[in-house]
């Protein structure tokens, strides 16, 4: 019997993948946790625990150094809240050109007999830009922004990719149509719009700053969706208060961000769909699975525990590499980490990525 805690709110459709070998909540004694936007640092962990899902892309709400010299394992489920954020932002996208905000913000404080006359002659106030042809930066292109970047060239926005650590992978899901920038400042020169999609860590905190902000032209609109830091929340203001940058919208918010006409808040919902939480919390539960019952590690995108002198035991046993792929050097098919799909072709891969099976040419 395998002992399951749970963080945060639980999707019932990932809930209901456990079978009976698994008691939910029983005891804080567990072999797993699964958690969403809970801070593990302060947290002391039981000598029971081996596993560590996160449902999201990030790890910095989990002390990986600590897990790993325990020798806990440490999954997340990259992707499965990315269709929801990409929705989000291009929704935003179409808000600041036109508006929308502002112009809601009008009807809902209007009222009387000649509202109709006054709308009439109030809302070219509130004249907006078209998409089409405006340039959008992309800063960050894996999960997220390569969703961002296909669906804003869709709309046929000219799209400028930023990615330093771009890996083959995402290469691949990437639209021919979009523009790769050399450096940030590239990116940043030329563009009507700017969507930030990177981790946190020590590199990209603050990776939008005041001499990021000055190398934009005047009016770009600025979007974070990815991590609270990532953009320095002071220099953004001091860039709204000189009409520099025309509007900031956040999932992230701050004091000084709150009760200003040229910034939209929102509270954290960049992935809170229900199909993203049921994407989430059902590739959670899978996990278990995946690790066959805590022993066997081959998931990949598990965090490997640290090489120890022997002083700390690990309950994580060696494993041989899967076989690579022949011609592409893969290891294993995506599918969310979803190894119990076991498959002998192409057309039967649920993810069409990293897929043993996959012949196509290149």
């Amino acid at each position: 019997m395998y002992q399951v805690k749970t963080y945060n709110a639980i999707a019932q459709a990932g809930l209901d993948q456990f079978t009976d070998n698994y008691q939910i909540n029983q005891t804080d004694n567990a072999d797993a946790y699964l958690i969403r936007s809970v801070d593990l640092h302060d947290e002391t962990f039981p000598e029971s625990l081996k596993i560590i899902v996160r449902a999201g892309a990030g790890f910095n709400n989990i002390p990986l150094d600590r897990a790993t010299q325990n020798g806990i394992a440490v999954f997340n489920t990259p992707g499965s809240n990315a269709n929801a954020v990409k929705e989000l932002i291009i929704s935003l996208l179409v808000a600041s050109s036109r508006n929308l905000f502002d112009a809601a913000d009008y009807s809902a404080h209007n009222s009387g007999a000649d509202i109709s006359l006054r709308t009439e002659h109030d809302k070219t106030k509130f004249k907006g830009t078209e998409l089409t042809g405006k340039t959008l930066a992309v800063i960050g292109v894996g999960h997220v922004g390569s969703l961002v970047a296909n669906a804003a060239s869709a709309l046929g926005m000219n799209v400028i990719g930023y990615d330093p650590y771009l890996s083959s992978d995402a290469a691949w899901h990437i639209s021919t149509s979009i523009t790769r920038a050399r450096t940030l400042d590239e990116a940043l020169k030329c563009a009507d719009y700017v969507t930030v999609h990177v981790p946190k860590n020590e590199e990209t905190t603050g990776l939008i700053g005041k001499e990021q902000l000055a190398v934009m032209k005047d009016g770009v609109h600025l979007f974070n969706y990815s991590r609270g830091g990532i953009v320095d929340n002071q220099a953004a203001v001091e860039a709204l208060d000189a009409h520099h940058l025309q509007t900031y919208m956040t999932d992230f918010g701050e004091d000084i961000l709150l009760n200003r006409d040229d910034v939209v808040v929102t509270p954290h919902i960049g992935g809170s769909t229900d199909e993203a939480e049921v994407n989430g919390k059902w590739c959670d539960s899978r996990c278990p699975y995946d690790y066959d019952l805590f022993g066997n590690r081959q998931h990949p995108k598990l965090r490997e525990p640290a090489e120890s002198s022997g002083t700390i035991p690990s309950p994580l046993p060696n494993y041989a590499d899967p076989q690579k792929h022949p011609k592409h050097g893969w290891t294993n098919c995506d599918c969310f980490g979803q190894r119990r799909y076991q498959h002998q072709k192409y057309e039967q891969c649920r993810s069409k990525r990293h897929c043993l099976h996959d012949d196509r040419p290149r």
